[in-house]
């Protein structure tokens, strides 16, 4: 069976780490071997990017994104692609639709440098699958403020979320590789669709 790489987006308190942890056991029922893994993250570069992306001091936009694609270079480079290639699936909580979210739309920044950064990074390699949890702003920010105290990235306000969350379903409106799961139903539900659409995936790699 081919690897896969599937990637897990949407803005903070949606439940993906509650569902990387159905996805993980899906997996392992189904004996397809896996890696999971997070952006920024998944290297030793990339988790000490990630130190001070969220909680690091002053960092201006245009650092931020470049930092973003550091980590991605290295992750890729070092664990996404050996990991497809020994035919392994890849689970990745975020990745660039997350950068183009966030500083894209969060940030405000222009989606063309995004655009040229993503080319340089990665090319056409994208995702085999990308699961994008939504739900409004003001239900993930209330699941989310349950965790504790938020990091310099969780800290923005309410007009940031938004625009992150729209550039997710802008996103999710231009790849077929996108199935937009609603979080605000039970997690019953919520799992019970993205099984359907690992479940597709499976008969794909199989082919």
């Amino acid at each position: 069976m081919a690897g896969k790489f599937i990637t897990i987006e949407g803005i903070e308190g949606v439940g993906k780490t509650t569902n990387i942890e159905f996805i993980k056991s899906w997996l392992t029922q189904q004996n397809i071997e896996f890696i999971t893994t997070r952006e920024p993250g998944g290297t030793e570069l990339g988790e000490q990017l990630r130190e001070l992306l969220l909680h690091g001091g002053d960092v201006c936009s245009s650092a931020e994104l470049l930092m973003m694609f550091a980590s991605r270079a290295q992750h890729l480079e070092q664990v996404i692609k050996p990991a497809i290639a020994q035919n392994k699936w890849v689970i990745c909580d975020r990745f660039t639709d997350s950068t183009y979210a966030y500083q894209g739309g969060g940030r405000q920044l222009q989606t063309h440098v995004i655009s040229q950064l993503e080319q340089l990074v990665h090319g056409d390699f994208q995702p085999d699958l990308t699961l994008l949890l939504d739900a409004p702003v003001e239900i993930g920010r209330a699941r989310a403020a349950k965790r504790g105290a938020a990091d310099r990235i969780e800290a923005e306000d309410l007009s940031f979320f938004n625009r992150v969350r729209d550039m997710f379903l802008n996103r999710a409106k231009q790849a077929v590789r996108f199935s937009v799961i609603d979080a605000t139903q039970s997690l019953d539900s919520v799992q019970a669709d993205i099984q359907t659409r690992l479940n597709q995936l499976k008969t794909e790699a199989a082919q």
